[in-house]
């Protein structure tokens, strides 16, 4: 199986490029999911069609499903979610504001990209095709498990035996509730799953990262710093897509100066991502200069 994941700036069209790529595939003969975890889904826009968070067929060999963050984030963490709602309310009423104090910043991302791994090892498709969310940042919390794995593997154990030995006592002195062993079992559940996801996307061997960016200077500095934040956290780029090459024809007269522009965005996008294979998209006219693919 192989897994590949769009990502880029938003608006540079990473949900196009994606539902092209599977549509190709697709038409090869593979069995393919693309599937959208971007909280502000488009997919569906894409395929003119609804799509939901099940797994929903498009065509011959392609399926297609947007990514419930609030579903996934449920099933991934609810009896944590709920002790953290008890004892946040244990002094004052329930309301909108301990919803928003449960809400971590990142994580409910790291629960869409739970779906992935679900799906992967489901081993029903030959190819993922993933609409990522506008950011790299999102990939750079599959570090969270190297950092925090070992503090769990060795308070969790404590926690557990301190909780059944002395749990019952500090709940009655202190008035606080005492974490049950299903919250226990969700914090290993959580900790064994980012585990094998930050395993699944660092195999050079399974999932390859694309970066998407248009021939401006604005979008190409946001391509280059998520590139490097890829690279540094060992991800495998193995292309750059450059979306929305405007052919010189269409630059004449009063766009001229566009297509300046342009040309000296094409040649920092060379400069800067030359040991990475470039495709360009939305002309037949680019020099040939520019490729090296």
């Amino acid at each position: 199986m192989r897994i590949i994941i769009y990502t880029g700036k938003g608006g540079v069209g990473k949900t196009s490029m994606a539902a092209a790529s599977a549509c190709k595939i697709a038409g090869s003969g593979k069995k393919v999911l693309i599937m959208s975890t971007d909280q502000a889904h488009s997919l569906g826009d894409s395929f003119d069609m609804e799509i939901g968070k099940e797994e929903i067929k498009v065509t011959e060999n392609l399926y297609a499903l947007e990514v419930d963050t609030v579903y996934e984030s449920e099933k991934s963490w609810g009896n944590i979610k709920e002790y953290f709602k008890e004892l946040l309310t244990l002094k004052g009423g329930s309301g909108i504001e301990v919803e928003e104090l449960l809400v971590f910043p990142g994580l409910e991302e790291l629960f869409s990209m739970f779906k992935i791994l679900d799906v992967y090892e489901s081993g029903i498709y030959d190819t993922i095709i993933v609409d990522c969310a506008p950011t790299g940042e999102t990939l750079s919390l599959l570090k969270y498990p190297e950092r925090l794995s070992g503090f769990i593997e060795k308070i969790l154990p404590i926690k557990r035996i301190g909780v059944k030995t002395v749990g019952k006592v500090v709940e009655s002195a202190m008035k606080i509730p005492m974490p049950k062993d299903n919250v226990f079992d969700d914090i290993e559940y959580l900790m064994d799953k980012m585990k094998r996801l930050q395993n699944l996307m660092l195999n050079k061997q399974v999932v390859s990262l694309r970066v998407v960016t248009t021939p401006e200077k604005i979008v190409i500095s946001e391509a280059k710093r998520n590139f490097t934040c890829l690279y540094l956290y060992h991800y495998n780029v193995d292309a750059i897509i450059v979306n929305r090459v405007y052919p010189q024809s269409a630059m004449e007269g009063y766009f001229n100066k566009w297509m300046q522009a342009q040309e000296e965005a094409l040649q920092e996008i060379s400069r800067s991502f030359s040991e990475v294979p470039r495709f360009y998209v939305g002309s037949l006219t680019l020099p040939l200069k520019h490729h090296n693919t």
